[in-house]
Order: C-alpha cells, then sequence, then structure tokens
C-alpha cells in the first residue's frame, strides 16, 4: 500500500505559477514504478498531466499530455519520496482538483496511464487548483 498526500494547491491568475507537491509513504528504490499527476474539473473526466518513471533502465523518465507540454515540469526529489508538479503559464482551463497518482507500471505502462489514468493503483486526496482572470 502507498499512501499519497498532495499539497501547493492555491488559487492564481492567469499566467502565474503554482508548484505542487506529491509526499508518497514508499517509493524510493521501487523497480518499474510510476507516479503522475492528474486532474479533474467538475464535469469532465479526470485526465493524466504529467508522469514519471522509475525503474533499473529509462530511470527518471517523464512524460506529458500534450496541453501542458512545454508549461509544466514534473520532477522527484533525491530521496524519491517527494514528486514535484511546477506549473508555469496556467491557463484558465488548468483550473481543476489535481491528483497524485502512482502504481506499478514500466516506462511505456507510464507513458500510457496519461490516457488511460485507471492504470494507477493508488490515489491521493487531491488538492484545488483555481485559476482567475
Amino acid at each position: 500500500q502507498v499512501q499519497l498526500v498532495e499539497s501547493g494547491g492555491d488559487s492564481v491568475e492567469v499566467g502565474g505559477s503554482l508548484r505542487l507537491s506529491c509526499a508518497a509513504s514508499r517509493v524510493a528504490s521501487a523497480n518499474n514504478f510510476c507516479i503522475g499527476w492528474f486532474r479533474q474539473a467538475p464535469g469532465k473526466e479526470r485526465e493524466g498531466v504529467a508522469s514519471i518513471y522509475n525503474g533499473r533502465y529509462n530511470d527518471g523518465a517523464t512524460f506529458y499530455a500534450d496541453p501542458v507540454k512545454g508549461r509544466f515540469t514534473i520532477s522527484q526529489d533525491n530521496s524519491k519520496n517527494t514528486v514535484y508538479l511546477q506549473m508555469d503559464g496556467l491557463y484558465a482551463e488548468d483550473a481543476a482538483t489535481y491528483y497524485c497518482g502512482a502504481g506499478p507500471l514500466s516506462d511505456l505502462g507510464c507513458r500510457g496511464v496519461l490516457i488511460y489514468p485507471d492504470g494507477m493503483s493508488y490515489w491521493g486526496q487531491g488538492t484545488q487548483v483555481t485559476v482567475s482572470s
């Protein structure tokens, strides 16, 4: 079992920046393990934002959904127990509840889970991001 706790959600203006954090109870040294950020706006399906892969090969590989490429950056601290999502140049449509998800996946699975979020095994409770114009 992996516990995930998100933090960092806030209200910002269009064009602003936020950094979200996901503290994981057990990630360090995990092999074939993926952690990612997802979001869900009211009335919409949960969608993938970015993910990062932990494994013997291709360790640290990152993947992004097209709407956030070039604006968002996912990273992981050295202990591999906290994953960050740096969000710059926020749009109004980025407003949503942001969730951290994790699970045992290959690097290809870590990319694919951005399209099929149900592939994640563990979820946090979410953190709210509001973007106002």
